[in-house]
């Protein structure tokens, strides 16, 4: 799969998000990297052959103190090569970037792990129809 075709992919992923959730994700750039390198893998705890399709940079708005400036955007980082891996097909891709997307922006907003489950969920049933 070409570099474009992957960022149409994850552009038409990121527009099945509900558009108050993408409204909400201001200040935050979504980055397409091909790999999470070693050396993350390793500060994060993540044993071979284990690997990421996402990762949010910054401080969820929870943290974040009321006068504190926005300095340089949050970034969600999307592994392109981890998710071709394990895709059979483009409708695998656009599901497993929008779960991605959203798991990483559920960092953003600060909720917890079974909180950010739930809404995968959710939004996997309303996009797919999964039960």
């Amino acid at each position: 799969m070409t570099d474009e075709r992957f960022e149409e992919l994850v552009a038409e992923a990121f527009e099945l998000i509900p558009q108050q959730f993408r409204e909400a994700m201001r200040n935050v750039v979504l980055v397409i990297e091909d790999e999470p390198s070693p050396e993350l893998l390793a500060e994060l705890g993540i044993p071979p052959p284990d690997t990421l399709y996402g990762l949010y940079q910054g401080t969820s708005l929870v943290e974040r103190e009321w006068g504190q400036l926005a300095e340089l955007p949050d970034q969600v980082i999307i592994f392109r090569d981890p998710i071709l891996e394990d895709a059979e097909d483009e409708d695998d891709v656009v599901r497993a970037v929008g779960e991605t997307v959203i798991h990483e922006f559920g960092h953003h907003f600060g909720l917890s792990e079974e909180e950010i489950d739930e809404a995968e969920a959710i939004w996997a049933e309303e996009t797919f129809g999964d039960h």
